[in-house]
């Protein structure tokens, strides 16, 4: 079924990806800062089966993962799914496509923060995923600058919008893409596990 409200227009749906190892207040804030600064009336938490540039070690199950998601979304606007797992895809670009032919009427927009602009050109055809829909860039505290000065930014300068036109971002052609400035946060999941290492079952890097 096409995603659409009852008056026929088309969802503005934006996508965060991520392991969600576990899923904390961080990626909530970026979820809601997306939905009030793009427009957009859902978000989609996007949990990965494994992440192909992470590795497996302190890797949780993805049913713990998912419930960690599960527990900071509402399930309204901000929604949890294992959608890769349930259409096979590994790798960023085959579940874009995948979503954009699933859904010809929605207008997604791929969200990730400042260190994934910083790493995007390790990713698997990461031009023609900046090709495929907007990208919305959120602040991560100790890489904004080489972020925005690095191979990903340099390359889709041409695209890069104000974010003043944060607003209209999903409804531009791609590529398109902004940074959006806003208060930031040190929280990670890393830092979380750390903090409370007994949470984890000894299985944790089992999958």
């Amino acid at each position: 079924m096409v995603p659409r409200w009852g008056d026929g227009r088309r969802l503005r749906i934006g996508l965060l990806g991520g392991s969600f190892n576990p899923a904390h207040s961080g990626h909530r804030q970026v979820a809601e800062l997306a939905l009030r600064r793009l427009g957009l009336d859902q978000v989609w938490l996007l949990v990965s089966p494994g992440n192909p540039l992470k590795p497996r070690a302190g890797m949780a199950p993805i049913e713990r993962r998912l419930r960690s998601a599960a527990a900071i979304a509402d399930g309204r606007r901000v929604v949890a799914t294992d959608i890769e797992r349930v259409i096979h895809t590994r790798y960023t670009i085959d579940t874009l496509r995948t979503l954009v032919r699933r859904f010809p009427r929605a207008r997604f927009v791929w969200l990730m923060g400042a260190d994934g602009l910083d790493g995007l050109p390790h990713w698997r055809r990461w031009r023609e995923i900046a090709a495929l829909m907007p990208i919305a860039v959120l602040p991560r505290p100790s890489y904004n600058h080489r972020a925005l000065a690095g191979r990903a930014a340099h390359a889709l300068s041409r695209a890069r919008r104000p974010a003043r036109e944060a607003g209209v971002l999903a409804e531009r052609d791609a590529p398109a893409w902004s940074f959006l400035p806003t208060p930031q946060t040190d929280i990670s999941a890393t830092a979380l596990r750390n903090a409370a290492h007994n949470t984890w079952p000894a299985d944790a890097g089992s999958r």
